[in-house]
């Protein structure tokens, strides 16, 4: 049976073209766009879901999620062995659900320690067991042995003995990275994932140190081209950057500590930036009480210091950023925080709904399906008093939102 409806904001924001357009309507057909036109020409025929007084725009993307799990809590990832798979996957069920209803329609999940538990959700969604976004998963982490994405921090005797899931990917060489970037996109991922430097939460690493050489991330790059597919580096210090970029990767993670030679490589090769700074906040309010170690606090504080003086300078070089929130370190469903520092740090508020929208689409390759409010893609949809480009704070509370045209929030 078809599904026909037509919805009738005040405004609509094209993030495309940078406006926002008064007296339209959007007529939605099944889980498809199928028009945008002028309010005088709509149909009298359609159910119509009132949105008066509010602009209409698209599902917004979160490309830097870990909904798997619960909350990190700054202490390391040695008490990843006190939970099951289980546990993760079922509190991934409730996280899928709140990033979803703050707005968040796709969400490019990349990575779980324990390997595979993002693609359980993502399978659980598209089956329609339970609500949640549309997803990308990694599976799992590339990382090399005590690296970033590792467990460290274990007495000898328990780290001989942890299960495989949790170190699925650990990697050292060209030969072996080859074999698990194929091991990992045969088990469903979407895409890999490689740890590129040390990492803030990771006791015992250093974000500021490389971790793999760059003839082994180019492996990874190679395997995933065979694949159709690419790498997106997790890369915090500029000659981790620089590494990851001249192996050819889509995106790089975080870029915290980024500096001017390497920002300016990352603009020359048109790879993407995807930056996280909301969390940087929640840790420093949150952390002490949260009981963060103090190696941990330290290098917060570093990559915080770093990373907002950087922003601004990879705004105004035209560098590429499409928005990551790191969702899992701050609390599932305030992931818009991270567009509100956007806008702090040196975007405009139209720049930062981009980088959630058609930025990020272009990023994943999804811009046929999301990211605007066109004809043909779809009908994931969001909803909030006002208008953000004035407010981009309207964001972090969102009263309507759609998903393949079935109206999943509204709280008006």
């Amino acid at each position: 049976m078809t599904n026909r409806v037509l919805l009738t904001p005040d405004r609509v924001l094209d993030p495309g073209a940078g406006v926002i357009v008064a007296d339209h309507v959007v007529l939605v057909t099944d889980d498809r766009i199928e028009a945008v036109l002028p309010a005088a020409d709509a149909p009298s025929d359609r159910p119509t879901i009132d949105l008066a007084g509010h602009t209409l725009l698209p599902g917004l993307l979160d490309l830097h999620s870990h909904l798997a799990g619960e909350e990190e809590q700054g202490q390391g990832y040695a008490s990843l062995v006190m939970r099951s798979g289980a546990q993760d996957a079922i509190v991934g069920v409730r996280n899928a659900r709140l990033v979803l209803e703050a707005g968040f329609t796709t969400v490019r999940d990349v990575g779980s320690f324990r390997a595979f538990t993002d693609i359980a959700i993502r399978e659980g969604i598209d089956n329609g067991w339970f609500p949640g976004p549309r997803m990308l998963c990694a599976g799992a982490y590339i990382t090399c042995p005590g690296g970033g994405g590792d467990l460290t921090g274990l007495a000898v005797d328990v780290d001989a003995v942890v299960p495989r899931e949790l170190r699925f990917g650990v990697t050292s060489g060209v030969d072996q990275m080859r074999a698990n970037v194929r091991q990992i996109l045969r088990y469903g991922a979407d895409f890999i994932k490689v740890i590129a430097t040390g990492a803030v939460l990771t006791s015992g690493t250093n974000p500021g140190t490389p971790e793999f050489t760059e003839d082994e991330l180019r492996a990874a790059v190679e395997e995933c081209a065979l694949r159709g597919t690419y790498v997106a580096a997790h890369a915090h210090g500029p000659e981790g950057v620089k590494r990851a970029v001249r192996a050819g990767v889509r995106s790089i993670e975080h870029a915290s500590l980024i500096d001017d030679e390497a920002l300016a490589l990352v603009v020359a090769s048109d790879t993407y930036l995807v930056i996280d700074m909301s969390d940087g906040d929640h840790m420093i309010e949150q952390g002490p009480s949260l009981g963060y170690s103090d190696e941990v606090l330290r290098k917060v504080a570093w990559t915080n210091e770093v990373s907002r003086t950087m922003f601004g300078k990879a705004v105004a070089a035209g560098a590429k950023i499409a928005n990551g929130s790191d969702t899992g370190i701050a609390p599932f469903g305030t992931e818009a925080k991270n567009l509100s520092c956007y806008v702090r740090f040196g975007m405009t508020p139209m720049q930062a709904i981009a980088s959630a929208t058609t930025v990020a689409a272009e990023l994943i390759g999804w811009q046929d399906r999301v990211g605007a409010v066109t004809a043909g893609r779809y009908a994931d949809l969001i909803a909030v008093p006002g208008d953000p480009t004035g407010d981009i704070a309207l964001l972090e509370s969102v009263p309507f939102v759609m998903k393949g045209g079935e109206v999943v929030k509204d709280t008006r």
